[in-house]
């Protein structure tokens, strides 16, 4: 039978792993979530200068959320 040391121990490490995988994960993910976020402020910076009217501000929009 194991102790309750030895449980604590499997328990530190199980959480460790899944903070680890969690990091991975917002690691991977950071650089895309980025572009889609900029983009999207590009998009609003050029609405708000009058380079684009508000139709296909809403056109552009719904595309880059699809």
């Amino acid at each position: 039978m194991m102790g309750l040391g030895m449980m604590l121990n499997m328990l530190f490490y199980i959480i460790v792993l899944g903070f680890a995988i969690y990091g991975f994960v917002l690691l991977i993910m950071k650089p895309f979530e980025n572009k889609a976020n900029n983009a999207l402020a590009i998009l609003k910076e050029r609405f708000a200068q009058g380079e684009i009217d508000a139709e296909e501000f809403e056109e552009r929009k719904r595309l880059l959320k699809d």
